[in-house]
């Protein structure tokens, strides 16, 4: 199994939810967040000057999956998410050992 954190725009998760629902992928842990990446943020301009914002809300998608269901995922993100700018997010892939059903102690779910 793989656990895939992808942070992407924030007005793109709705795309993301309906994109996995037709592949019938329903589970996902979903934290607003902010970050940054190379671009630093973005400058502002206002009346009195401008300001940078360092820090820009983005959207935790946290995904577990098979491995057989693995790179259809990664594919339904990137086709998703991306507007071709720089800001559309990372995506951060690990193995899993283990998924525990907590209501009924079943170990080694199947995703």
């Amino acid at each position: 199994m793989k656990k895939i954190e992808a942070i992407i725009r924030e007005e793109k998760l709705n795309d993301l939810k309906e994109c996995l629902e037709k592949e019938g992928i329903y589970g996902m842990t979903v934290m607003r967040v902010k970050g940054r990446g190379i671009q630093r943020g973005i400058t502002l301009q206002w009346r009195a000057g401008s300001y940078t914002v360092d820090l820009l809300p983005k959207v935790l998608v946290m995904i577990v999956v098979s491995d057989e269901k693995f790179e259809k995922v990664i594919d339904i993100i990137l086709e998703c998410c991306s507007t071709g700018n720089p800001g559309d997010g990372k995506i951060f892939v690990s193995e899993v050992s283990e998924v525990i059903r907590i209501s009924s102690k079943e170990r080694n779910v199947k995703l």
